[in-house]
């Protein structure tokens, strides 16, 4: 299943088994009732940006949007991987590890391009994020707050503020995100 057909699956599965309308949705989540209605129908491709407001909207995990369910066990190969896209392009999410209600955690593999950029929402209250650089340099800003991070470089820290990821220099940035989530 691609991941727009997934993401339109999820979306209405969740929005369904919350009970809410459309209209109700929109007003939860700040995504208007029309781009809901073809996000579910799988007529577009949701920037990361929305599937996070839709994600904290309804208060669910942004890896219940975007991964097929029903998996126990899974290897995942990059070839697999469709990943989600921002700032044109130059912002590539590859969603690794969908968030699991016993581990309570998700992760992701964030690939930035030579000027790429992301300003995330807060995630839900109490939820912490760990990155680890793999290559390039990173420069991450936490509500307000700048770090730069380079190849080898770990960071944590509350994302229930808001935050944001740049590549600072040439070189293509690759990094780890693990998202945990506290009950």
């Amino acid at each position: 299943m691609d991941i727009t057909t997934t993401i339109a699956a999820n979306t209405k599965r969740i929005r369904e088994q919350k009970k809410l309308t459309l209209d109700a949705a929109a007003s939860l989540t700040g995504v208007s009732r029309s781009m809901l209605a073809q996000i579910e129908k799988g007529e577009v491709n949701p920037t990361i940006s929305v599937l996070w407001k839709i994600a904290n909207g309804y208060k669910v995990s942004f890896t219940s949007l975007t991964e097929e369910r029903g998996e126990v066990v899974s290897v995942v190969r990059q070839a697999d991987i469709q990943p989600l896209s921002e700032d044109e392009g130059r912002y590539l999410n590859y969603p690794i590890f969908p968030f699991d209600e016993q581990r309570l955690f998700e992760t992701y593999r964030i690939v930035i391009q030579a000027g790429g950029r992301l300003s995330a929402q807060p995630h839900l209250k109490g939820a912490v994020e760990y990155l680890t650089v793999f290559a390039g340099e990173a420069e991450i800003v936490l509500d307000g707050e700048r770090l730069l991070l380079s190849k080898g470089d770990s960071v944590r820290f509350c994302a229930d503020v808001p935050h944001g990821y740049r590549n600072a220099g040439e070189e293509t940035v690759e990094l780890s995100m693990l998202i945990y989530y506290c009950k």
